[in-house]
């Protein structure tokens, strides 16, 4: 992997049921992710993605472009803009995409990673180290 390596975008679609088995799956019943009177009243668009799912997203795409979990050292990322998620059968799609911003030796590079819903960023300062050597791509995984 060299820098300005880029990764194909994998898309996440993401429906209240997606958020309805991450709450089960987290604890995180936290009302502003399945009730829109609740996240209106604390001043969001509508019911929003827990954050660490669109985290957790992020990090699915990472381990598909680097050959597995295994291969990633370290993840972070801030919260850019909440992923509102409508009543209906369709959801949203969040898209992931990212770049090898530079290698960093001993067999480690950073990927640069970037998320964005409706065409608004939605993580923001998203970075990956992962190790390169023998890595292969893995299959993309659906949602």
């Amino acid at each position: 992997m060299q820098p300005g390596t880029e990764f194909p975008a994998q898309t996440y679609r993401v429906t209240r049921a997606t958020l309805v088995r991450y709450a089960g799956a987290s604890g995180d019943f936290n009302p502003i992710h399945w009730n829109d009177r609740q996240a209106v009243a604390v001043g969001l668009p509508g019911v929003i993605a827990h954050g660490m799912l669109t985290m957790g997203l992020a990090g699915q795409a990472v381990a598909c472009w680097v050959g597995g979990t295994a291969a990633i050292v370290e993840f972070s990322t801030r919260f850019a803009n909440p992923v509102v998620v409508p009543d209906d059968d369709e959801g949203t799609e969040i898209v992931i995409s990212g770049v090898v911003k530079k290698v960093l030796g001993e067999g480690l590079v950073q990927i640069d990673v970037a998320a964005t819903c409706q065409g608004d960023k939605v993580l923001g300062a998203a970075k990956a180290i992962v190790r390169s050597d023998g890595a292969t791509p893995a299959q993309p995984v659906s949602m």
